[in-house]
């Protein structure tokens, strides 16, 4: 990333504008609507009452209502969107080799396969365990090995690799992006002598953690042929949890990236694998965009920030922070529902299309699910920590069982593809909240959200194309026009 300035930033900003404006007025949707051709309607609902997953269900043959709107304009574009995804830990591993392999497949091809499944092509591992591990072990166990003679991917051959090296199949290695992050360094490089229960990193091991971050690239994409699309500083760098973590301030982020992460990664010829700062809660992002973004050596080794969903809703963080780095992107990269399995219960589903639309409608460019399986109890976790998943694997009867939040999800990663740009959207209908995009095919994705416990009509405007429409309570749809 370039150094910013104001009048760099201007000019910027005013030249992607005007890219935007002008792939709009290009696209084949926004002609088609200019010459008022007639638009080809389709419509996907998953609702919690009637019974419906997915189903493909008839419009309304009305195209006029006095109803509340919808409005989409297709000539009014934000943010392209990177892609849809989830994590591949090594508990999720691990309980999907507990399925036959041909159902275990059929997990995956679920998820990943772009015809088959839901259209995922973004994945999220581990560098060392995490609480979804079996338990706690780093890359380079050796104490005292600051020149890393005993660095090796052994610990991840049996579980995470064989999983990481599937997906990359099915998807294709050219459209597969794998980011990787570490919940810990190896414990004799911490303040506190252990990899869980927070922690440092100590000052004369950070030239040793920077090239931790190298060797564990280079050897996923030179022995592993899996090349990581990106790396995260630190998995929630503001906790001390029970389980791998390791604190850092904003300022102790912001020196280790740009006195040694950064130049590591950049004399390593690795500045291609994209570098995210922050990894946590939206409630912290503000103070950590201006303390990284500001800093002049840090800031040109960042490509953006991530996000979790753990506490406050506060979607519009986002939206701040673009506004005063408008050059950076924001991705989500982890959320679940906490303290169980939640089989079968529909507001895990509800809480993933809320954080979706809220988090892209200000600006987030990804969306990365937590565990892509876990068991019915909602392990393994070393530590008890134990979280729902989209897929509950049921491991005495090799059963795996799809969730309401596997449906959820797949309004939007199934018909938003990866390269879509974010459509300027509006709803004047109570208590529903939508999200529209255009995809790189010329299709428009429209996701109508109704949380509430009655059905709701409205009218979908997409330009002066109109259409009376009816979701049901507690129920998503995802409308698509061409």
């Amino acid at each position: 990333m370039k150094r910013r300035t104001p009048h760099g930033t201007l000019t910027r900003r005013r030249v992607l504008q005007g890219g935007l404006a002008a792939a709009a007025a290009a696209h084949p949707l926004a002609r088609a609507l200019a010459a008022a051709s007639p638009a080809r309607w389709g419509l996907i609902e998953t609702a919690r009452d009637n019974g419906n997953r997915r189903a493909e269900v008839p419009l309304p043959d009305t195209t006029a209502s006095a109803a509340p709107a919808i409005r989409i304009d297709p000539q009014q574009r934000a943010q392209a969107i990177i892609g849809f995804g989830g994590a591949l830990t090594e508990s999720a591993a691990y309980v999907l080799q507990q399925l036959p392999k041909d159902q275990r497949q059929q997990v995956l091809k679920q998820y990943f396969d772009p015809a088959e499944g839901i259209g995922y092509t973004l994945g999220r591992t581990h560098i060392g365990s995490c609480d979804f591990s079996r338990e706690s072990w780093s890359l380079d166990d050796h104490d005292g090995d600051l020149k890393l003679a005993h660095f090796s991917l052994k610990p991840m051959r049996e579980r995470q690799l064989p999983l990481i090296r599937d997906v990359q199949k099915i998807v294709g290695a050219r459209r597969f992006k794998l980011m990787a992050a570490p919940w810990s360094p190896p414990a004799w490089m911490k303040t506190n002598g252990e990899m869980v229960g927070g922690g440092r990193l100590r000052q004369n091991c950070r030239d040793a953690w920077a090239q931790h971050y190298v060797r564990f690239a280079k050897a996923m994409r030179d022995d592993e042929k899996i090349p990581l699309w990106a790396m995260t500083v630190q998995n929630e760098p503001d906790v001390a949890q029970p389980w791998e973590s390791c604190l850092y301030s904003p300022w102790e982020e912001r020196d280790f990236i740009a006195d040694a992460l950064g130049p590591a990664l950049e004399s390593a010829g690795l500045r291609d694998v994209k570098l995210f700062g922050w990894d946590h809660n939206r409630n912290g992002l503000e103070q950590r965009a201006a303390v990284l973004l500001n800093h002049p050596e840090a800031s040109k080794y960042l490509a953006g920030l991530a996000i979790h969903w753990y506490q406050e809703e506060d979607f519009a963080a986002s939206r701040r922070v673009l506004a005063r780095f408008p050059n950076t992107q924001i991705l989500f990269t982890e959320g679940c529902a906490e303290g169980g399995p939640h089989g079968d219960e529909w507001e895990p589903a509800e809480r993933y299309a809320r954080n979706i639309i809220g988090d892209m409608s200000n600006g987030v460019c990804c969306f990365i699910d937590w565990n892509i399986a876990l068991d019915i109890s909602g392990g393994p976790n070393h530590v008890g920590n134990f979280c729902h998943a989209p897929v509950l694997i049921d491991t005495a009867k090799g059963e795996a069982r799809y969730q309401p939040s596997f449906h959820y999800i797949a309004h939007f990663s199934k018909y938003v593809q990866p390269g879509a740009v974010r459509l300027q959207t509006r709803s004047e209908v109570d208590g529903v909240q939508a999200i529209a995009f255009a995809n790189p095919d010329g299709n428009v994705a429209a996701i109508v959200f109704n949380p509430g416990d009655e059905a709701r009509l409205f009218s979908l405007a997409v330009g002066a194309d109109t259409r009376a429409c009816r979701i049901p309570a507690h129920a998503l749809q995802t409308y698509w026009m061409s």
